[in-house]
């Protein structure tokens, strides 16, 4: 696996290189399934594709939660469209430090398909223009296509009877409201898997949108010999295994239901409080 992370003066000489990244746009919103694109139509980096949440690095919500997996074959056709290949390196941005859709396509296409050269522009779009750079409008011609058909890793997560199997850390990384009960401004019941510890994916970032230094992140992430991280509905974690890449840790497993799943079955435990 490379690096995790990629700064904004590494990706400009990367994009002028003989073998440029497949740059793809994570910018998502809860909530606006169309946001996402319309935000990359109205201006992206140059040469980017839009990478959908919503519809390529989520199944239908459900049983599974609001934004579970997608099947092999869905998520495969969506890297063959945006011609991802292990021969091409991916760079991924959002403008939230990652904490959204950037860190999701991450650990689907590094940990779950096994792609060997995925980052996250650190700081995003606003650490582009930060530098200096211009952003894009409007769409472009399609990619050529890929044949790429992964060989997934599905010891990289965990589905409800592997977390009940229980022997690890949960890690949960939505808000201390969220995790405490306090507020629940999405799903329907308050509240936290029992036996969790709440580090919020923001902590993992600087006040300036960038992931905090490894050695910093090393002495703050949760340590046990085996880590589940989990938030709402399995995206956010991904910023909380991301971090733990950066940090030069093993990496937790997913469980990509996350609250949103483990709330549909009521003889499920639900805590509160810290």
């Amino acid at each position: 696996m490379s690096a995790p992370l990629i700064t904004a003066s590494e990706l400009a000489e990367a994009l002028d290189s003989r073998l440029p990244p497949r740059l793809l746009d994570c910018r998502a919103r809860l909530g606006d399934a169309d946001a996402g694109h319309s935000l990359w139509w109205e201006a992206h980096l140059p040469g980017s594709y839009h990478l959908d949440l919503d519809r390529d690095l989520s199944g239908p919500p459900g049983q599974g939660g609001r934004h579970p997996l997608p099947n092999r074959e869905a998520f495969t056709a969506s890297l063959q469209r945006l011609g991802v290949a292990p021969e091409v390196p991916v760079v991924l941005y959002d403008d939230m430090g990652g904490q959204l859709a950037a860190a999701r396509a991450w650990w689907m296409l590094a940990c779950w398909a096994g792609h060997p050269d995925v980052r996250v522009f650190d700081g995003g779009i606003k650490a582009w223009l930060g530098a200096g750079e211009e952003l894009s409008e409007g769409d472009r011609a399609a990619p050529h296509a890929s044949a790429w058909v992964p060989g997934f890793h599905d010891e990289q997560w965990v589905d409800v009877a592997g977390l009940q199997a229980g022997g690890a850390l949960l890690v949960d990384a939505r808000s201390p409201e969220r995790f405490r009960g306090e507020a629940e401004p999405i799903d329907p019941v308050a509240g936290h898997i029992p036996g969790a510890v709440c580090r919020p994916s923001a902590d993992n970032l600087t006040p300036y949108g960038r992931f905090k230094t490894a050695a910093q992140l090393a002495t703050e992430l949760p340590e046990a010999e085996e880590v589940i991280a989990y938030c709402g509905s399995g995206v956010t974690a991904c910023h909380t295994i991301l971090a733990y890449a950066v940090a030069g840790r093993p990496l937790p497993r997913l469980y990509p239901g996350s609250w949103s799943e483990w709330i549909r079955d009521p003889s499920r435990g639900v805590a509160t409080g810290d």
